[in-house]
Parts: C-alpha cells; structure tokens; sequence
C-alpha cells in the first residue's frame, strides 16, 4: 500500500532533488572553470575571460557550501523516515523524482558520449575537451548509478554522502588556492581601481596638453570644477599618486600596489597566442604592475595628439 505524500514530505523531496541538480550543475561548473584556467585557448580566451573564469569560481564554491550540505541533510532525513516507516520508499512523488532524475542523467550521459565520437570523427578532440567531457561523464553515472540503486533499495548512502563530500570539499579547498582568499581579493581589488584612477589622470593630462601644449607642473593643475574634474587619490590610504614631469614631452605615474597585476600572472599560462593578441591584452600590458610601487612611464605623441592652437 502507498503511503500518502503529506505537505513535509512534497516539501522535503523536492528540496532534495533541487539541491542535488544545484549542486551537481555547480560542481561541474567549478571544474570547467578549473579547466579553463588551466588549460586556456589561447585563440578563443584573453585577460578578461579568464577574469570571468575565476569569478565563475567563487560563485560555484559560494553554491556549494550552501546548496551541498542541504542535499546531505535532506537526504540524512529522507532516509531516516525510510528507515522509521518503509512504505515511504512508495510514494509516487519520490518515485516520479527520482525516474525523472535518472531520465535526465541518462539523456546526459547520451548526449555527452555523441558529443564525444562527434568530435572525434571531426578530429577536434583537445585535452580541454576531453576533460570537460569525462568531468560530465563521471557526475551523470554517478548520479544514475546511485539512484538506480535506491530504487531497489540497495544504495550504499554512507558511502556516495561521505564520498561525495570528500570530492565537494577537495574542488573547494583547490579553488580557494587557485582564486586566492578573500583578503587577497579585496586587495587586487584596490590595485584595479588604482589603475583606473591611473587611467583617467593619463587621460586628463592629455586632454590638457591638447588644451595648452604643455605637460601640468602638479596633479592639482587637472581639476577642473566646471567639468566636475577631480584628481582622485589613493582608494586605500588616501595618499596622492605620484606624478613627475621628466621633459616638455614625458612624465611618469606611480602608484603603490598591493599585489602584482593579475593579468601577468594569468598570461603566463597561455601558449605564445596563433592570432594577434587582443585589445585586451595590450591594455593589460600597457598597466602591468609588480608589487609595491610601479612607475608607468609616458610619451605625448604630438602627431597624435596636436595642441588646439597649432591645429
């Protein structure tokens, strides 16, 4: 005889089933990012898509530390009442959820297997791809293989929990090595709004030697209260960013930093690039830092940029 779904048990089984689809959807999210940083293609990726990559990363283990544990627990009560009240095992909202889980694993793992031989046969197969593949692959079959077991109530649930939660804890504690703490977020943060501050006094000392032909004696020289232009500091200490005038035509900006610039050290994982580099990463280079002070040295190109009066 089935046992009648009550609104605790509708509740509970949906959360389970949501939270694994969650946390299996971010967990082989995280391990593509891992891939991406790792192994990136230098024809198809920059600077900027493996910022995305990393962001990717601490969204994924962000999903997991909350989303997992309330599938392992969902799950520790779910087999709990079982084990209280057997004709649980009947419910038809348990057995609609879990043959629709195994539908799904198996349209994947179909999916994923043509994707592979498809790409073979075209010969496009790269350790990238493979990858990517075998991750997909090895989190469908488990996840088929286990439930396939449960409907005949045969699942190992201490082994697959307490294995599944080794795997969870070991992908997060690589990313929080490879995307670095919190403490060293906050201060690449500070050093990119550094080179944006940077960035914007470059421009204004150009715009004034358009203006007058002739490079400012101080920073304070650029505010401008009409234009609502004002020479911003450091976001950290407050200090003034350092500027020196060497002739009529070069100066130099510098600015204390707190780390080396992210962009150096994701380039350096890149094969030499098949097509020209982007814009992106000129502009990486034009503003790469190490750390502490950098000095970014700097030439009016007086072709390019004509004083107003001698136009």
């Amino acid at each position: 005889m089935n046992e009648k779904a009550g609104p605790k048990d509708v509740f509970l089984q949906l959360l389970n089933i949501i939270a694994l689809y969650v946390s299996a959807g971010m967990f082989i999210n995280l391990i593509f990012s891992y891939i991406n940083i790792w192994l990136p293609d230098a024809l198809s990726e920059n600077y900027y898509t493996l910022l995305a990559a990393r962001s990717s990363v601490r969204l994924a283990i962000a999903s997991l530390i909350v989303v997992f544990p309330v599938y392992i627990w969902a799950t520790w009560f779910l087999n709990k009442g079982y084990a209280a009240i057997p004709a649980k095992r009947e419910m038809k909202i348990r057995k609609w959820l879990l043959y629709f889980t195994l539908f799904l694993a198996g349209i994947i793992i179909i999916g994923d297997l043509v994707t592979l031989i498809y790409n073979l046969l075209q010969g496009e197969l790269t350790a990238r791809f493979l990858l990517k593949i075998l991750a997909v692959l090895i989190v469908a079959s488990a996840v088929f293989g286990y439930y396939i077991l449960d409907i005949k109530n045969k699942a190992p649930h201490k082994v697959f929990c307490y294995g599944a939660s080794l795997i969870i804890l070991a992908a997060i504690a690589a990313g929080f090595f490879l995307v670095g703490s919190p403490k060293e977020e906050r201060a690449r943060k500070f050093d990119d709004q550094r080179v944006q501050h940077l960035q914007l006094i470059q421009s204004e000392i150009i715009n004034y030697w358009i203006k007058k032909a002739a490079l400012p004696k101080t920073l304070g020289e650029l505010d401008d209260p009409i234009r609502g232009v004002v020479i911003s500091k450091d976001p950290e200490s407050g200090a003034e960013y350092v500027y020196e005038v060497v002739d009529k035509e070069n100066f130099k900006l510098c600015a204390t930093f707190n780390l080396p610039s992210l962009g150096q050290v994701l380039l350096k994982t890149m094969r030499e690039p098949a097509a020209p580099p982007s814009l992106a990463y000129y502009n990486e280079q034009n503003w790469a830092h190490g750390q502490d002070q950098t000095c970014f040295d700097r030439k009016i190109d007086k072709d390019l940029y004509k004083p107003e009066k001698v136009r």
